[in-house]
């Protein structure tokens, strides 16, 4: 009985050494691999940016500029049917780097946000005050594509994904709509958008016509200058 007990006992210390090693190789592969990591860091030049810098985590941009933007005090940009002001990373230089951009946009009574998309940038859009409708056209991975038309009253958020095809306009002839827009880019707006009177300008009259099935006539007082619309309104 006691030899077995023995055996059972040294069984037991065995296997008890073979987890103390074996966790003493652990804590060494690891504290070698941290202490690598260390000696990594301490050995790189002093003046060069971190892995982490890169990401803005530590920027030193964003402790040297002002966090503080008047947005509604900011020059405007003025069209036909309304106005936009934006803070971006050219007049709001805290931005540089951080990916993002807001805009206060205001239309006038029967004012159009032209219709666009933006290749780079998603956006959200909140409706301060007022009534505006929304078309958001997706894509036809399905076969069909998706138009989304729908109305977004005061306090709505409303998403328009990366790409994807939209407008809004003023829903009232007489009311004003003030909408706060945030892209996920510092590029000012509307530079980083594509417009559809562009498109339209920058393309044959032949290709229209055979895209939409109907004779070269019909185009022929479509205009071919490529500027940008931005905001315009009814008429």
């Amino acid at each position: 009985m006691s030899e077995d007990l023995n055996v059972k006992q040294d069984s037991d210390s065995g296997a008890m050494g073979r987890r103390a090693l074996l966790g003493t190789g652990v804590v060494a592969v690891g504290a070698a691999a941290l202490g690598g990591g260390l000696v990594g860091a301490a050995a790189a030049s002093p003046g060069a940016p971190s892995e982490i810098g890169r990401d803005g985590a530590l920027d030193t941009n964003l402790n040297d500029r002002s966090h503080l933007f008047k947005l509604r005090a900011a020059d405007g940009a003025n069209f036909d049917g309304g106005y936009l002001q934006g803070a971006n990373e050219d007049n709001f230089p805290v931005l540089q780097g951080q990916k993002g951009s807001v805009y206060f946009v205001h239309l006038d009574g029967g004012g159009i946000r032209e219709p666009h998309w933006h290749p780079s940038a998603w956006e959200l859009n909140y409706i301060i005050s007022g009534t505006a409708k929304w078309t958001i056209l997706g894509t036809h991975g399905d076969g069909a594509y998706h138009n989304d038309t729908f109305t977004a009253e005061q306090g709505d958020l409303v998403f328009a994904p990366q790409g994807y095809f939209h407008y809004f306009e003023n829903a009232s002839a007489d009311k004003p709509l003030d909408v706060l827009v945030t892209f996920n880019t510092g590029a000012g707006e509307p530079n980083d958008d594509i417009g559809i009177v562009a498109t339209l300008n920058s393309l044959p009259r032949e290709v229209l016509a055979a895209s939409f099935g109907i004779p070269v006539s019909a185009f022929a007082n479509v205009p071919t200058e490529i500027e940008p619309v931005v905001i315009t309104r009814h008429r």
